[in-house]
């Protein structure tokens, strides 16, 4: 065991820097209140934040000891104040892979990255009383997690054996661990583990089919594992489904949407199926061409040449064809349609700085640049019903991720980023735009500061519960007279 079975956190007293401020906000983001941690050392261990919901935030880093090392955790409420802190002993092999939210507990997935083979660690600790229990969980195929899903009772682990995926069901109950039936089939990757609102749970497999194109395997089981059904979406001569997002519908049925192509890189558009509880299915294809605001991001001029081409070819009959990559997010379920969100990447190359043509050199991977994100809707019936995008012009990042974050309300629709320490934002109703990009800068804690750009500096936007967002990582600030600063910050965002 590389923990307790269950424990107490201790509540030690340590200074933090807490701010409740209210800011005058100059558009109409309202950036509510700010928490500071000062970071006192330059390779001190970094804090990260995990939202709660309307149970708070929690933070949490590791800390470095002779023997073990120690997880420090500071429990927040809504509105940025400390309800409790602690500190948890873990051993020196095992590291955070995920963290997870459910039910008044905040989980942690704990492993040996250096070894595949090693068990899990789960680390449940209950967001009121700080009071916490470890579950080893074993192994039983070594693989390596990239989901973690929480149900009711039990714990959901995905990952991939020799390009195979699966899923890992442990009880927390039974204390037991088993590999949901029906993989290892054949290689593949692993879209999604979607939880139902009646307790079943959908896991999404793109996997080749005996025809070599990429099929959806859609396999629904039931509260204890049991595999209810399996249904595949094959897809049209000369198409692939590339990758698939699914959602219950209240009679049962089922929508999926995602991207296809026609090569397995790049995609040419986006389709959506309807499946009922029998498994029939029908699929609708959508060329990005057909889309009315795919291209809007672009300038004006640029645009109107992309229209006129589409024009052309239309006219001829002919078909034209656009490739893009596209970071597809989950369904969302708004005013009786469902919004499939997607971010518009490219891989980013340069040469090296003493680049000799003569030489031959390849060129240096430089990261992934973001050009727009776009909201398709569509409705019941599987019919496209409106679409929108919004420009993402400046964001470059080395690992993929979702940076657009939307907010559906009943008259509009929220786009939201962080990039840069600047909020940007974009509000839409259906394919119109009610008002344009404006952007926001983040405050810090101290009047006359800023940030200082030649030192590390970290951000990450999420949504947080309700209309609120919260903005969190690392800044370095220097006073426009002299001093300077390192800070942990979590900042509660909101739209007005």
């Amino acid at each position: 065991m590389y923990f307790m079975s269950t424990g107490w956190i201790s509540n030690p007293v340590r200074l933090i820097l807490m701010l409740g401020l209210s800011f005058p906000a100059t558009a109409q983001v309202q950036q509510i209140a700010r928490y500071e941690i000062p970071i006192l050392e330059r390779n001190e261990p970094r804090y990260n934040a995990v939202r709660l919901g309307i149970h708070g935030m929690m933070i949490y880093r590791r800390t470095i000891g002779k023997k073990d090392d120690q997880f420090e955790l500071i429990k927040l409420d809504t509105l940025l104040r400390e309800q409790w802190k602690g500190s948890i002993t873990v051993s020196k092999k095992l590291d955070v892979v995920q963290t997870k939210s459910a039910n008044n507990t905040f989980y942690m997935l704990l492993k040996d990255p250096g070894y595949i083979g090693k068990d899990f660690v789960i680390v449940a600790i209950n967001q009121t009383n700080s009071s916490y229990r470890a579950y080893p969980v074993k192994n039983i195929i070594p693989f390596y997690p990239a989901e973690f899903v929480l149900t009711g009772k039990s714990a959901l682990i995905g990952g991939y054996f020799n390009s195979r995926p699966l899923v890992l069901q442990y009880s927390f109950e039974q204390q037991s661990a088993r590999i949901l039936p029906g993989f290892f089939n054949s290689p593949g990757e692993l879209d999604q583990i979607k939880l139902n609102g009646d307790g079943t749970t959908d896991i999404v497999v793109s996997a080749r089919n005996f025809e070599k194109r990429r099929a959806l395997w859609i396999r629904t089981y039931d509260a204890q594992g049991e595999l209810l059904r399996t249904t595949i979406l094959q897809p049209d001569e000369d198409k692939h489904l590339l990758f698939g997002r699914s959602i219950k519908l209240p009679d049962g049925r089922h929508l999926v949407a995602g991207i296809y192509g026609r090569f397995t890189e790049y995609s040419r558009g986006v389709f959506v199926a309807l499946v009922d509880a029998g498994g029939t299915y029908s699929i609708k294809y959508y060329n990005f061409a057909e889309l009315k605001n795919f291209f809007s991001y672009m300038r004006a001029r640029q645009q109107q040449r992309v229209k006129e081409r589409i024009e052309r070819k239309t006219i001829k009959g002919k078909k034209i064809k656009f490739n893009y990559r596209l970071l597809v997010h989950d369904l969302i379920d708004y005013n009786n349609e469902f919004l499939l969100i997607g971010e518009a990447f490219y891989p980013h190359y340069v040469y090296p700085k003493n680049y000799n043509p003569q030489a031959r050199q390849e060129r240096i991977f430089d990261g992934y640049k973001y050009t727009h994100a776009v909201v398709i809707a569509f409705r019941k019936d599987a019919a496209l019903a409106w679409d929108n995008s919004f420009e993402i012009n400046d964001v470059k990042t080395y690992q993929l991720q979702q940076f657009v974050r939307v907010q559906p309300d009943k008259d509009k629709i929220l786009l939201m980023y962080l990039f840069d320490n600047v909020v940007r934002t974009k509000i839409i109703l259906n394919d119109q735009v009610l008002e344009g990009k404006t952007t926001e800068k983040i405050r810090t804690g101290a009047d006359h500061e800023e940030l200082d750009r030649e030192e590390e500096n970290t951000e990450k936007l999420d949504a947080w519960y309700g209309d609120y967002f919260y903005a969190s990582g690392t800044q370095s600030l220097k006073g426009r007279r002299g001093g300077y600063r390192q800070v942990f910050f979590i900042h509660k965002i909101t739209y007005r």
